[in-house]
Formats: C-alpha cells, sequence, structure tokens
C-alpha cells in the first residue's frame, strides 16, 4: 500500500476478531474498498465505470451460467435450443436478452473506461501494469465476445465466424493450418461450436482472475485524479467507503436503468436481424457485419484494398487489425509528456476528441457495405488511428506548453470550489 496514513483494520467482536486470524477476508475487503483505502478526494463520475465493467461481467456470468443449463452445442440444435430457451424456458427469454444486451453494455462501460484513461493519462507511470492488464481484459473480451456471438447459430454466426476465421488464412504458409486448429475442421460445423461454446464459458473466470490483478495493480499507486497529480498527504484523500461506494451506487443505479430500459423495450436494437434465421452455409447473407463492438477495428481491416510489396490485401488487414490493439501496450510509452491529464494540455485534448471521432467514424464505416464512400473512409480513419498514436502523440508530448497545475490535489478542490461559490454569488 502506497499510502501510509491508510488506517489498519481492528476487529472488535470475538467473531470477526478470530475469523480475521484464521482467514483475513474481512481485512481484504476493509483494505480494498473499505475505510482503510484512501482514494483521492477529486474523483468524478467517470471514474465509476471500472465499478460497472465489474457488475457487467457478474451479469454476464450470472446469465451465462443458466443458458448453457439449457443450450446444446451441435449445429444440428443450437439454433432450435435457443429458441426452446426463448419460448419454453421460465423467463428464458429475460435471461437470453439480458446476456446479449449485457454483452453490449459490458463493452459501453468498457470503451468508456479506455477513453477516460487515454483522456486523464492513467496510463502513465506508476499505473503502466494497471493500463497492461487493462489491455489484456479487452483483448479477452473480443474473444469472448467473438465466440459468444457465433453459438446462436444463426445467419451471422455462422458466416461471423466463416468470414473472420477466413482472414487467418491469409497467414503464409502457417494461416490455413491456423484456421482448421481454431474450427476443427474446414468449416464451422460441430467441432467450432464446441469448441467456441467451451471457451465461451471458460474465458468469462479467467477475465474475473485478470480482474483482480487489474485491482491488485491499482491498489499499490492508487487511483489516478482528473487532475493527474500524485496524492502527497492525507488532506488528498477520502476513505473509498462511504464517499466513493455512494458515488459508484448511483452510477450501478443508472446503469442498470439502462440496462433494464434496453433489454424490456429494445432487446434486439444492437443486435442483426438475420441472425434469428437459422445458419445455412449454402445461403450467403448480402451483408456481414461483426457485432457492433468490433466495427472499428473490422473498418481497419477493410481498409487494405491492394496488394503491397510481397504483402497480399487480406494479410495487410489481419496485421493492422490486431497491430490497432498491440498499439494500446506500447501506449505508456509512446506518450513521454510527464503531465497526465489533458486538462492542463490544450493540444493533446484537441488530438483526442479528433480520435474520438475517427474512432465513430471507422465504426460507421465498420457497419456499412465495402463499398465507396465507406471504403476510403474507412481507409483515411486507419491512417489517422496509427498516425494518432505513432506520430502526433509522440511529438505532442514533446512540443506542448502544459497549462500550469495545482500543487496538490486539495489546492485543486478549493480553488474550484472558490471558483464555483464566486460564480453563484455573482
Amino acid at each position: 500500500m502506497s499510502f501510509p496514513w491508510a488506517k489498519n483494520y481492528e476487529p472488535k467482536q470475538p467473531l470477526m476478531k478470530w475469523l480475521d486470524e484464521k482467514l483475513p477476508l474481512p481485512r481484504l475487503v476493509y483494505n480494498a474498498i473499505g475505510a482503510g483505502y484512501p482514494v483521492p478526494r477529486n474523483l468524478n463520475y467517470f471514474w465509476n465505470f471500472g465499478v460497472l465493467a465489474g457488475a457487467a461481467l457478474v451479469i454476464q456470468i450470472v446469465t451465462g451460467i443458466v443458458l448453457a443449463m439449457h443450450y446444446a452445442a451441435n449445429a444440428g440444435v443450437a439454433f432450435n435450443s435457443v429458441e426452446h430457451i426463448m419460448r419454453d424456458v421460465n423467463a428464458g427469454w429475460f435471461i437470453r436478452y439480458a446476456h446479449m444486451n449485457g454483452a453490449s453494455m459490458f463493452f459501453i462501460v468498457v470503451y468508456l473506461h479506455i477513453f477516460r484513461g487515454l483522456y486523464y493519462g492513467s496510463y502513465k507511470a506508476p499505473r503502466e501494469m494497471v493500463w497492461l492488464l487493462g489491455v489484456v481484459i479487452f483483448l479477452l473480451m473480443m474473444a469472448t465476445a467473438f465466440m459468444g456471438y457465433v453459438l446462436p447459430w444463426g445467419q451471422m454466426s455462422f458466416w461471423g465466424a466463416q468470414v473472420i476465421t477466413g482472414f487467418f488464412s491469409a497467414i503464409p504458409v502457417v494461416g490455413d493450418p491456423i484456421r482448421v486448429w481454431l474450427l476443427g475442421g474446414f468449416a464451422p460445423d460441430n467441432a467450432a461450436l464446441n469448441r467456441f461454446f467451451s471457451l465461451h464459458y471458460l474465458l468469462p473466470f479467467v477475465i474475473a482472475g485478470v480482474i483482480i490483478l487489474h485491482i491488485w495493480a491499482l491498489h499499490i499507486p492508487g487511483s489516478n485524479n482528473p487532475t493527474g497529480i500524485e496524492v502527497k498527504d492525507e488532506q488528498d484523500t477520502v476513505p473509498f467507503h462511504p464517499y466513493y461506494t455512494a458515488k459508484d451506487g448511483v452510477g450501478v443505479g443508472v446503469f442498470l436503468l439502462l440496462f433494464v430500459a434496453l433489454t424490456f423495450f429494445s432487446p434486439n436494437l444492437l443486435g442483426h436481424a438475420d441472425n434469428y434465421i437459422a445458419a445455412n452455409p449454402l445461403s450467403t447473407p448480402a451483408h456481414i457485419v461483426p457485432e457492433w463492438y468490433f466495427w472499428p477495428f473490422y473498418a481497419i481491416l477493410r481498409a487494405f484494398t491492394f496488394n503491397f510489396l510481397w504483402i497480399d490485401a487480406k494479410l495487410w488487414g489481419v496485421i493492422a487489425m490486431f497491430a490497432a490493439i498491440a498499439l494500446l501496450f506500447f501506449l505508456p510509452w509512446l506518450d513521454s509528456s510527464p503531465v497526465k491529464s489533458s486538462n492542463y494540455r490544450p493540444l493533446n485534448r484537441i488530438f483526442f476528441w479528433v480520435l474520438v471521432v475517427d474512432v465513430l467514424i471507422l465504426g460507421y464505416c465498420g457497419k456499412s457495405p465495402a463499398e465507396q464512400p465507406y471504403v476510403l473512409l474507412s481507409q483515411l480513419g486507419a491512417i489517422y488511428y496509427f498516425a494518432h498514436f505513432l506520430i502526433i502523440l509522440p511529438i505532442v508530448s514533446r512540443i506542448e506548453r502544459p497549462l500550469p497545475m495545482p500543487n496538490s490535489i486539495t489546492e485543486a478542490v478549493l480553488s474550484k470550489h472558490a471558483d464555483d461559490t464566486s460564480a453563484a454569488t455573482a
């Protein structure tokens, strides 16, 4: 623990004393989320998204376990087993819609969590390991979501598996063996469905384990904050409980309201209608698209339309798609500015919002047909995406002149309070 003034846990009741001696679980909880864990006093609601991601994961695990009790991972009956869940299992429709929309809500809060980290510089020292573990979680989520999308065995499920795994065949020499190894055959069928179901069931628990490491790594340097200034003394912090448990409670309440509204009133808003048609290897859908949370990366993959050097366009697309995520691992060393928060980095703040717009454009292109002008927009968007991290960010971090920063978190909080008071009395 980096905070020497953190309070030590001292159980009062005999039962709690005995439990703390034999299995110090109360001490662990107290130091992790209780009054024994001091956090910066200026955290805003953008720091809710870590807790919301945890809540979304719990929803996914619970609903996924129930669905697994009724699902049949067999190409002949998988689609009908999903229909059986929807029509015949008590509250099966709700469990299935909660799981389906829970995945979307999970990705929404994780994307917001990532962009919050980008804006406030949460990837910088001394929190590099927190960021790296977060990117690992993101990769595991993408793998889990892709395999889960295959399981309903509708048209989009089958052809999504066919197209996405087909990109591995672009890798010279080992590409085709890798694809056959992934699918357990030459096309998506029973073997692929069983493999994807097994991994889809397993990986959420792996994600939960990495999240524990993520939180553990966070507790060593402590949380970042909107100013990006490190905690200097006890005045800069407040206990996590009750201050931020209450704040997180508000965030969880809003999250659940939005989640329930989506699940009950528009459960298929973020899905694709073709996935309610049973998989047919002889009928290719007019427009094959992955789930919405893959759209930006799918646009980058499709942005390469011509061969370059000795590498064909298909392989360049696969390399670019994986490189777009791999770049995030190197972000702590690409941005060398000593200032973390974009609140004090005016030039970086402008380029951050340009990046946000660029990712949204890539997402729109990813869901659109592979035709003009979407291909051109994908190419321009992909160029800017890589240029942002590899060229713009390193240059900005060297030439930018940051704004004056407060000396401490307490000074920033008190000055903001004074400004708010002056505005209110004016």
